[in-house]
C-alpha cells in the first residue's frame, strides 16, 4: 500500500482537472485492507486531489470476505458505498461458476452492510447460466429486489475460451447457455425491476433515483480518470491512455526506485475519439444527442452513418428523437452489433 500511496503522491499530470467526486477501490479483493491501509490510501488521494465534499468512495469486496467492525471502520473513514459480486442466489449455480462464497454469505454481507451505516449498496447478477432456468432467474430478481439495494448491475453470462467453465462446457460437463432463454431473462429483469422503481439507465445497470454509479459513468460519457496501482488505467479526457505495470512485484520495484510505473501508453486519433463518444455514450440508455457530435468533433454523425443507422432503425433496435440518439430495449440486447458498426 505505500507503494501505491507513494504513486498517487508523485502525480504530475497537469492536462487534467484535479477535482476529484468518486473515489473507487476495485481489483483483487480491496475488502480485505486493512483500516490502516485504506487510510492511508485516502490521506494521499486528499493531499494530492481536490475531492469533493459529497465524493462517492466505493469499495469492492466478496461476499464473506468482511466482518460487520472492518464494514464500520471503513465507514468512518468516509467509504460510503458498496459494490459486491452476488451472481446468483442458488449455491448450485454458484459453484457451476466456481465461486467460493454461498447465498448465505451474499445476504449476510448485505446485512452487514446495512449495519455498518451503509446506504448505498450494488451488488450484480448474472443471467443465462448454463441449465438456469426462468423460474430460478425470477427468484434470483425476487430476492435482490426484496432487499432493495440501491444499485443493481445484471449480466448475460459470456463463456470466456480458456477458462474452466469453458472448458466445461466443450467437454459435455455443463450444458450450452441457451441464449434465447438469456433474452426472456433480461427482459423479465428490466420489467420487474421498473416495476420496482428501479431506473434502467445503462446497458447493465439499474438504480434507485439518485444512486447511479457515478465513477462507472465517468467511463461511458469519456470524463478523465486516474488510475493508481498494479496493472491500473487511466485516460485525460482527450485523447491519452495509459497503463501500469500489470506485475506486483515489478510495480513495487519501480516505485521504490522512484521511477514511473506507466509501461503501457497510447494516443487516440481521430477516428478512435469518434468511435468511442458514440459506443460508450449509446451504452446510456438515456442515449447520445448527436449535436454535441457535431459540436466537438465537426462531423454530422448521422449523414457519415446513415446506412447503417436505417438499417438499425428499422430493426428496432434505435430511435431518433430531438437529436438524441438511443438504443431500444432491443437494441441493449443486441449493442455489441449496433456498436461494431460505428468501430
Amino acid at each position: 500500500m505505500a507503494s501505491v500511496a507513494r504513486e498517487i503522491d508523485s502525480y504530475t499530470e497537469t492536462s487534467t482537472p484535479n477535482h476529484v467526486d468518486a473515489i473507487y477501490f476495485g481489483g483483487g479483493t480491496p475488502s480485505l485492507l486493512t483500516s490502516t491501509q485504506l487510510e492511508l490510501l485516502l490521506d494521499a488521494v486528499h493531499r494530492r486531489f481536490q475531492v469533493a465534499d459529497d465524493v462517492e468512495v466505493t469499495l469492492e469486496m466478496n461476499p464473506g470476505t468482511v466482518t460487520e467492525e472492518t464494514l464500520t471502520a471503513f465507514r468512518t473513514l468516509g467509504v460510503n458505498r458498496a459494490s459486491f459480486g452476488a451472481q446468483t442466489f442458488n449455491d448450485h449455480e454458484l459453484a457451476r461458476l466456481g465461486r467460493s462464497h454461498t447465498a448465505q454469505q451474499t445476504r449476510e454481507t448485505f446485512r452487514q452492510l446495512r449495519n455498518a451505516g451503509f446506504e448505498n449498496v450494488s451488488f450484480d447478477l448474472i443471467a443465462g447460466l448454463p441449465g438456469q432456468s426462468v423460474g430460478e432467474w425470477q427468484r434470483n430478481i425476487d430476492e435482490a429486489l426484496s432487499m432493495r439495494p440501491e444499485h443493481l448491475s445484471f449480466y448475460l453470462l459470456e463463456v470466456h475460451e480458456g477458462t474452466p467453465l469453458a472448458n466445461h462446457i466443450r467437454t459435455g460437463l455443463q450444458p450450452t447457455p441457451d441464449e434465447e432463454l438469456a433474452v426472456e431473462m433480461y427482459e423479465l429483469m428490466l420489467d420487474h425491476a421498473g416495476a420496482a422503481g428501479y431506473r434502467h439507465y445503462e446497458i447493465s445497470n439499474l438504480s434507485r433515483p439518485g444512486n447511479e454509479s457515478r465513477h462507472n459513468t465517468k467511463y461511458w460519457i469519456g470524463a478523465p480518470y486516474f488510475g493508481f496501482g498494479c496493472s491500473a488505467h487511466s485516460y485525460d479526457g482527450i485523447a491519452n491512455r495509459w497503463s501500469n505495470e500489470r506485475d506486483v512485484a515489478g510495480y513495487v520495484e519501480l516505485m521504490a526506485a522512484g521511477k514511473s510505473p506507466i509501461v503501457e501508453t497510447r494516443q487516440l486519433n481521430e477516428d478512435d475519439r469518434q468511435s468511442e463518444a458514440v459506443f460508450l455514450g449509446l451504452r446510456m440508455m438515456e442515449g447520445y444527442n448527436v449535436r454535441d457530435y457535431q459540436d466537438r468533433f465537426g462531423v454530422d454523425l448521422i449523414e457519415r452513418h446513415r446506412d447503417n443507422l436505417k438499417r438499425f432503425y428499422d430493426a428496432g433496435l434505435i430511435e431518433l428523437n430531438n437529436d438524441v440518439l438511443k438504443l431500444t430495449r432491443s437494441g441493449a440486447l443486441l449493442s455489441n452489433e449496433v456498436f461494431a458498426a460505428f468501430v
